[in-house]
């Protein structure tokens, strides 16, 4: 790990960035739904509300303790920022405002008191940042002076009057309990993190879309309060969170060499390749989504024990049905036909036996417990109608 004064480190430039995204959201759960938010376009939060305005954001997250001063690099390089936007735009009449949120805390006396939420800034304000920035010899604060020096004069006041700073703000590490606190009150306490954690996964990935333009749109408030409130129907009674359904193998799909016991017994029956991958799939994801469950619930392992043994006692229902007609001779296509014809409609069937909780709906969820059930050393389910008398033959490859 590299240490903390490693000057190529980009420790603090990442957590900048995973601050700029995890503040956005906090922000956007906190103002009215109609609000949009744009990551970096023209400060690295740009939100827009069609009665309250814009707002340009600046965010900087600082080591503990740091202060703001008159002189802070952080601010003025914030105004240099806003004033070029401001310079470029005419805004004289738009309700476009500056704000600085920033972990620091601005120094008791130092003129940037006067930008806080309740600071007062008077007619002097414009003389006194003349001031201030003469004392400077810092080339950063030099290129906002120069700028300032593009500034008519009767614009000072309109400039710097938009301009506010929120300090002593959530630091990074707080952000997801301040959330689940102030906006998960109706999602049980268990649930509030798993809630929280997918919420955060879509926001973030939905930000990255926005940066590298595969998004056009920007974000909105009623969006995240759907994605909020979608989230939290899959951990009620009769649902379960569903995170895996487009999840494959990082080592990828091999139904031609793949030997599993539930893979053989596929290929037993007869299944085309593009079925057991497909199989193969269910299989994964659903031994993922299994596992999910278990660390988020505790409490789900008896659920699961019950869940197979239902799914075994559906098979066998079914198996009864459709192997009654097959005579003791009849032949191997017809035998793996019929075989075929249980899994198909294990696989079609919409019984709500064979899921877990009445609002799961999801396939992989079934067929691939199925296929687990029937990946067992000694395997619960199997489809050939044979499989008790060729077992060793079909699992093992030894004639029987």
């Amino acid at each position: 790990m590299p240490s903390s004064d490693n000057p190529f480190s980009a420790g603090k430039q990442a957590l900048g960035y995973l601050y700029q995204f995890r503040y956005a959201l906090l922000q956007t759960l906190r103002l009215p739904e109609k609000t949009v938010c744009f990551i970096e376009k023209d400060d690295d939060i740009d939100f827009s509300d069609p009665e309250e305005g814009r707002i340009l954001a600046s965010l900087k997250h600082k080591a503990p303790g740091d202060a703001l001063t008159d002189l802070s690099p952080d601010f003025w390089k914030s105004v240099r920022i806003w004033l070029d936007y401001y310079l470029k735009n005419d805004i004289s009449t738009d309700p476009v405002s500056f704000f600085l949120f920033t972990t620091g805390q601005v120094v008791v006396g130092s003129l940037l008191e006067v930008f806080l939420p309740k600071g007062e800034k008077d007619d002097a304000l414009p003389n006194r940042v003349r001031n201030v920035l003469a004392g400077s010899d810092s080339r950063l604060i030099k290129k906002t002076t120069d700028l300032l020096a593009k500034l008519p004069d009767d614009k000072w006041a309109d400039f710097f009057r938009r301009i506010t700073i929120f300090d002593s703000q959530e630091r990074i590490q707080d952000i997801p309990k301040l959330i689940m606190n102030e906006r998960f009150r109706p999602i049980r306490d268990q649930f509030r993190l798993p809630v929280y954690e997918r919420l955060e996964g879509w926001w973030n990935n939905a930000c990255i879309d926005l940066l590298t333009n595969k998004r056009v749109e920007p974000m909105r408030g009623f969006e995240v309060s759907e994605k909020l409130a979608a989230l939290a129907q899959e951990f009620r009674d009769d649902s379960l969170p569903i995170d895996f359904e487009d999840a494959e193998p990082k080592n990828g799909v091999s139904p031609e060499t793949d030997d599993r016991y539930f893979v053989r017994q596929l290929r037993g029956i007869g299944l085309k390749s593009e079925r057991i991958r497909r199989a193969i799939l269910d299989y994964y994801r659903s031994f993922q989504q299994r596992n999910s469950w278990l660390r988020e619930m505790a409490d789900l392992s008896g659920e699961l024990e019950t869940y197979d043994d239902r799914l075994v006692d559906e098979w066998a229902r079914l198996r009864e049905i459709v192997f009654e007609e097959l005579k003791d001779d009849a032949p191997e296509e017809l035998l793996q036909k019929t075989g075929r014809e249980l899994l198909n409609r294990l696989t079609t069937s919409d019984h709500s036996n064979l899921r877990i909780r009445p609002q799961v709906r999801a396939t992989f969820v079934t067929m691939g417990s199925y296929h687990m059930l029937a990946n067992d050393e000694e395997p619960r389910v199997h489809w050939h109608p044979r499989f008790e008398k060729r077992v060793e033959k079909i699992l093992r490859g030894r004639d029987s």
